[in-house]
């Protein structure tokens, strides 16, 4: 990259190692940097190593959190007799923003899938069973994405709860098939809850 001074080319090659951001967009974001102020560059740098100093996993339901439990699983209005079983924190985000959810959430922080070596033991399934065992939920609802691996966890789930005395729902196929939570509309997610069925 040739006519950038060092330190513009450091900031852009690290730019440029974030996921969906290529040279150019590297570049433009290196450019809005440099033309911000000294203040707006500041409070930047401190955001990204706040997050990396304090944003930790849940200790309860492995949603991001500042502190040892996130404010979902604080919150005393939550309905606490159901749990909604997503694959990473933004979907949990996601699901949040289309505002019908009122339960509980457990993250898996992943997706099966053995053609990458991800099997149970490296998602949080240990974990769901002991809340499940614990605290008796009235319905797990598995909010997985509706592509390869995502419904394979959706299958593996509903064989390892299917004797935990809580009904079973999957969310409907508003989502599109082969797609992730995270990019649906808020409409599609309210559907998506309110046409969930049963898992068999």
């Amino acid at each position: 990259m040739t006519g950038f001074p060092s330190s513009m080319k450091s900031l852009i090659d690290e730019l440029s190692k974030m996921p969906g951001i290529g040279p150019k967009s590297a570049q433009r974001l290196a450019f809005y940097i440099l033309r911000s102020s000294g203040n707006d560059a500041e409070v930047l740098s401190k955001a990204i190593l706040k997050v990396k100093n304090s944003v930790r996993f849940c200790k309860s339901c492995n949603n991001l959190s500042d502190e040892e439990f996130c404010e979902i699983c604080k919150s005393t209005l939550r309905n606490r007799s159901l749990l909604c079983v997503v694959e990473e924190p933004n979907d949990v985000a996601t699901i949040e923003k289309a505002g019908e959810y009122e339960g509980l959430y457990h993250v898996l922080l992943g997706s099966l899938s053995p053609l990458d070596g991800i099997g149970p033991s490296d998602l949080k399934i240990e974990e769901l069973l002991v809340r499940v065992k614990r605290d008796k939920y009235k319905e797990i609802i598995i909010a997985t994405d509706f592509n390869t691996e995502g419904e394979a966890t959706a299958m593996y789930l509903g064989k390892v709860l299917k004797g935990s005395g809580s009904r079973l729902t999957r969310v409907a196929y508003g989502i599109p098939v082969g797609g992730d939570l995270q990019y649906a509309d808020q409409a599609t997610i309210v559907k998506a809850f309110e046409g969930r069925r049963e898992v068999k």
